[in-house]
């Protein structure tokens, strides 16, 4: 009598913002999923922030051995379209659009590239809302066929490990979200 064949994990395709946030999420999701990684993240300034988040996403990736998309950078979309919610504060308006960017992009690549699935690592930080990006990803997932993988990967303490986490692997750990306008917020200690 032959064995049945394990079934193939389904395919996710997960939005990563940063190295210590992914470090982790990429982890937890890889247990019952094929991950690959996209890094698309048009939102970071500047230029030379965005390299160096790169170059610490490729290190996870190569790391784990998950596969690492990466999107083209084009800020000045980003900018034309959240800086119209320049003066919203950290968690605002602005932030809520920011998230829409690159979550759009995310279902678009997973539903080009025929991935059963699409999430995020954003869910991570205390300082995003979760809520809010899961509503997001079900819309995008609606729209470009691809279902989202609800998340809060804060929750049973995921952000306290992926600090430990990163610490331990001597990763970057970034002092503001990303953007223009958080960068300016951390250092005025608006956050």
């Amino acid at each position: 009598m032959s064995r049945p064949r394990p079934r193939p994990k389904p395919r996710v395709l997960v939005h990563a913002c940063c190295a210590p946030d992914a470090l982790y999420v990429f982890e937890v999701l890889g247990e019952g999923h094929d991950v690959t990684g996209f890094f698309s993240n048009s939102n970071i300034h500047p230029r030379e922030e965005y390299e160096l988040r790169l170059g610490e996403a490729r290190k996870v990736a190569g790391l784990l051995g998950v596969p690492l998309v990466e999107d083209a950078y084009d800020p000045d979309r980003w900018l034309a379209v959240a800086g119209k919610f320049k003066d919203e504060p950290e968690k605002g308006r602005r932030c809520d659009v920011c998230y829409a960017l690159r979550l759009e992009r995310t279902a678009e690549r997973a539903a080009r590239d025929g991935f059963d699935l699409f999430a995020t690592v954003m869910s991570l930080s205390p300082w995003k809302k979760a809520a809010v990006m899961n509503r997001i990803g079900r819309q995008f997932g609606a729209r470009y066929g691809v279902r989202f993988l609800e998340a809060d990967f804060k929750k049973k303490d995921g952000f306290k490990k992926s600090v430990e986490l990163s610490r331990a692997g001597g990763l970057y750990r970034q002092s503001y979200c990303g953007c223009l306008y958080s960068m300016r917020a951390a250092k005025g200690g608006d956050r």
